[in-house]
């Protein structure tokens, strides 16, 4: 619960960081039911950040290499 030393936006960073979230929606809902208000978790630069964080924090293998763009190209036509 919240006990007013952290403020929802300092959570949501942790939030992001501790590799629990994997969406915006996972922050708002795991500050909600930590009785954060959601007011200050909003804007894009801000979830453009948070998204980074979630990324970052979650395992190698949910993030799948790119298709180069030439294995696109062979045999095409």
């Amino acid at each position: 619960m919240n006990n007013g030393t952290q403020t929802a936006l300092e959570r949501a960073f942790e939030l992001a960081r501790s590799g629990r979230c994997k969406g915006m929606d996972d922050i708002r809902s795991a500050l909600a039911t930590e009785g954060y208000a959601q007011a200050q978790i909003t804007g894009y630069s801000l979830s453009k950040q948070l998204r980074a964080l979630m990324k970052a924090a979650s395992p190698p293998e949910a993030h799948p290499a790119p298709v180069s763009s030439g294995a696109l190209q062979d045999g095409a036509d």
